[in-house]
């Protein structure tokens, strides 16, 4: 297998890939955000597609498994199973806001739809903290929604 890319100016990215098998396909990803598909086989049939973004990260997800995209202490995924509903994760160091209130004092799935999945306080990680676990100012928690539902966290408690 050998794969390729090259910059095609005003049009996007041109990935072509040769299988073991001998076919070649191409993906075009587009400057508009769309992606193109040819496929060639070893025996001459060829076909093509166009694909909206949302139709690529499908196919990405059942090709892959789980697609994952970063970006400044966070992460967003897309499982196949659940390709409707992106889930995000993102980390954040808490201020005096939340300093010696605990997840429940603060109601932060109720008022936000997130969960706080992890905090790291005092050199300690904590995995699936308890309702009852108290927050100082400078830890570090790792929280987990929708795209919405971690905007209203960092909008309310940081």
């Amino acid at each position: 297998m050998s794969i390729s890319s090259r910059e095609m100016p005003g049009i996007g990215r041109k990935y072509e890939l040769d299988t073991d098998f001998g076919d070649k396909i191409s993906l075009v990803q587009l400057e508009s955000g769309g992606v193109q598909l040819y496929i060639s086989s070893k025996n001459g049939e060829s076909g093509s597609a166009e694909l909206t973004l949302s139709e690529a990260v499908r196919i990405a997800n059942i090709l892959a498994g789980s697609v994952l995209k970063a970006e400044d202490e966070g992460v967003s995924m897309i499982f196949s199973s659940l390709s409707d509903l992106p889930i995000k994760l993102h980390s954040y160091t808490l201020g005096a806001k939340t300093d010696g209130k605990s997840i429940a004092d603060l109601k932060i799935r109720t008022v936000t739809g997130a969960t706080v999945v992890a905090l790291s306080s005092s050199g300690e990680s904590i995995l699936n903290p308890s309702p009852s676990s108290r927050f100082r100012e400078g830890d570090s928690v790792l929280v987990i929604g929708e795209e919405e539902q971690i905007s209203r966290f960092a909008k309310k408690y940081l």
